[in-house]
């Protein structure tokens, strides 16, 4: 599950806050957090809006690549 490293990753280069992007996500900071930890999967939705915020493209988050590409 390399997105759990990715998306903790892609979060702490932005300098954002689990409570940043959980409001983003229009969800809690603790479910936030359990996504981080993969306690619970990322559902869809929250991977496209990642995506978008981003800017990196799904299979990047997902780690079925390991270049970062720009939407």
């Amino acid at each position: 599950m390399k997105y759990i490293k990715r998306i903790r990753d892609l979060r702490e280069d932005h300098d954002k806050t689990q409570q940043q992007i959980a409001d983003l996500l229009g969800t809690s900071q603790t479910m936030y957090a359990r996504y981080e930890r993969g306690a619970n999967e990322l559902p869809l939705r929250h991977l496209i809006t990642l995506c978008q915020y981003y800017k990196v493209s799904a299979d990047y988050i997902l780690g079925l690549s390991d270049t970062p590409e720009k939407l």
